[in-house]
């Protein structure tokens, strides 16, 4: 199958197809994670695997597990990993409920979870978007125990969504011991209201929630200084 292979990076392509694309969102999480090089990193729905080909820019993680249940993503990914010659990432074809790694500790789980529970608004017509697009296969309390179950002591959980979900995604990480700690939102402008959260939560943390500025995406109708900087040397498709 032929894909499209997006440069984001000085020898880093994603492979992107109809199917398996990505958005500004994914720059947003990664930029947000502050994942380190020390780190091993898990992320549920990596799709064509934009956000562990993003980490690959600087300072790559020690390891990256990049989870999808669709055959298609992983292909997608593999095709980048070869490209981008990525040697810390593993793909792994499989509902991430069902992913058992033998003696790992994870640092880092991050995830762009489906934006819309299973059955509500419009839903896309190609099978691939509607199972990335709404809860499908996955439930916020499914992301957060799941996550929990990987992550040691003080590790970290990484999501975005709509705003209108924050509540659901707030209680489900305090369900599976995994206390919100940062919260920013992102708005297209100043006086726009939010189209996106990005929420970390620590495993067995305690209850104290950072509210972070929020990120303003332009100004003037021109990208912003924060938002010129997520973009440094890097293309990708508007969310």
């Amino acid at each position: 199958m032929n894909f499209k292979q997006e440069p984001i990076g000085e020898n880093i392509f994603v492979c992107t197809s109809q199917e398996h694309r990505f958005g500004t969102d994914a720059f947003l999480l990664t930029y947000f994670s502050k994942y380190k090089q020390k780190d091993t990193v898990c992320e549920f729905g990596t799709g064509c695997g934009i956000i562990p080909l993003l980490m690959q820019k600087k300072r790559p993680p020690k390891l990256i597990y990049a989870i999808d249940i669709q055959q298609q993503a992983v292909e997608q990914l593999k095709a980048g990993i070869a490209l981008s010659h990525a040697e810390n990432i593993i793909p792994v074809c499989c509902d991430f409920n069902d992913f058992h790694p033998d003696a790992v500790n994870f640092d880092l789980v991050i995830c762009n979870p489906p934006y819309q529970p299973c059955g509500s608004g419009f839903e896309a017509s190609l099978e691939a978007q509607r199972i990335a697009r709404h809860g499908v296969f996955c439930t916020p309390e499914d992301i957060c125990q799941k996550a929990a179950s990987l992550l040691k002591s003080g590790g970290r959980l990484c999501i975005c969504g709509r705003p209108e979900r924050l509540p659901d995604y707030i209680c489900a990480m305090r369900e599976a011991r995994t206390e919100p700690k940062r919260l920013q939102f992102v708005s297209r402008t100043a006086q726009d209201m939010p189209w996106l959260f990005l929420l970390e939560g620590r495993k067995d943390g305690k209850k104290f929630l950072q509210m972070e500025k929020p990120f303003i995406m332009y100004e003037n109708g021109i990208l912003t200084g924060q938002a010129q900087a997520l973009y440094q040397n890097q293309k990708g498709e508007s969310a």
